[in-house]
């Protein structure tokens, strides 16, 4: 099984640190995460903590009590440590796949440390090869959303792909004007989320609209209601899912046998759970994407690596950090990203990056 490529690595860990981050961000918030740096040794390896509620974060780091982590153990055994510790100290998350979140951001930084200390790469280990990853800009559109904001950055290059987030604002000079560009790959529908800032709820009018005017996207997470589900038959290939993907029991669960994932290493919290779903996609001929979270340090790189090994061809939705500023650059990466000429642990920089 892929998860025992990686399971047995040693990891000796003799500390950690904790380091908060906060950016604003292209969708008009103000983004903060945590890294969490396990050191062992001359070594030290990171993981990215992408919970969405600042204040956990500030908790975090204010926390009183201490994590039990130091000691020697396999990736196993220290997943197995890991499940014993209260990770939200002093308070209870929001939404409980935070919980998921805070633990990758550990496990994810164990891995990284313990193929260090091997003196080897995820790619090594797995067998494979680190190859380019395309990448597609995941953005919003302006209010009102006429498309502006896609030509513009089609000006600057004409060569990128996008993620775009359809809201029931769309209309149908919106779409024509998008499908138009030639450049839309994916348009997330978000109406598996409930209870957050990005809710959209199921939209008869919309859906029927994104399925006709791009009949080659990949759409993401609709909300099936007796009203959306017909729409989306004969178009049930063209359908991925995001929000709900958390392990092979969850793809399991789907209405339908899926074509295409989108994979989130945070979302699946552990090791295994994420090389046990990866693993399953492949073995059942269900292609994959990388999707990302706004990560603001290692945690992107991470995904890059991911992404490399596993699906570097297609529509992911990890594009490096500085498409997520406010006002990005002129001179950003195009697609695909260049692999490290040579890497260590986890990390994974493009080979034009600083």
């Amino acid at each position: 099984m892929l998860y025992d490529d990686v399971s047995g690595l040693s990891v000796d860990i003799d500390g950690y640190d904790l380091h908060r981050h906060e950016r604003a961000t292209s969708s008009g918030f103000d983004r903060v995460t945590t890294t969490v740096a396990l050191h062992g040794g001359d070594e030290t390896g990171t993981g990215e903590d992408v919970t969405y509620d600042n204040e956990d974060h500030n908790a975090l780091q204010n926390a009183p009590e201490e994590f039990s982590l130091n000691g020697q153990y396999t990736l196993e055994e220290f997943s197995t440590q890991l499940s014993t510790q209260e990770l939200f100290p002093g308070t209870e998350p929001d939404q409980s796949i935070f919980r998921n979140y805070r633990r990758w951001a550990f496990e994810s930084a164990a891995l990284d440390l313990a193929l260090k200390q091997a003196e080897t790469t995820l790619a090594e280990r797995l067998g494979r090869e680190y190859r380019p990853v395309r990448f597609v800009v995941s953005t919003r559109l302006d209010e009102p959303p006429t498309g502006d904001r896609i030509l513009e950055w089609l000006e600057q290059d004409p060569t990128l792909e996008f993620k775009l987030d359809p809201t029931s604002e769309w209309t149908d000079g919106t779409v024509s004007r998008l499908a138009e560009t030639d450049a839309v790959r994916v348009l997330d529908l978000k109406g598996q989320y409930h209870g957050t800032t990005v809710d959209q709820p199921a939209d008869p009018a919309l859906y029927e609209r994104v399925i006709d005017g791009f009949p080659e996207a990949l759409i993401e997470d609709p909300a099936l209601t007796d009203e959306t589900r017909p729409l989306f038959e004969d178009h049930e290939d063209s359908v991925t899912w995001d929000y709900p993907i958390r392990s092979v029991e969850t793809i399991e669960d789907l209405p339908w046998e899926p074509t295409w994932l989108n994979i989130k290493p945070s979302r699946f919290g552990s090791l295994r759970a994420l090389f046990d779903t990866l693993e399953y996609c492949e073995n059942n001929g269900i292609r994959m994407y990388g999707g990302g979270q706004f990560e603001l340090g290692v945690g992107r790189e991470h995904l890059h690596a991911i992404a490399s090994l596993f699906y570097p061809e297609s529509p992911n939705d990890i594009a490096p950090k500085g498409y997520n500023e406010p006002e990005p650059s002129d001179d950003l990466p195009s697609s695909p990203l260049a692999p490290p000429s040579s890497t260590r642990g986890l990390a994974w920089k493009y080979a034009d990056s600083s």
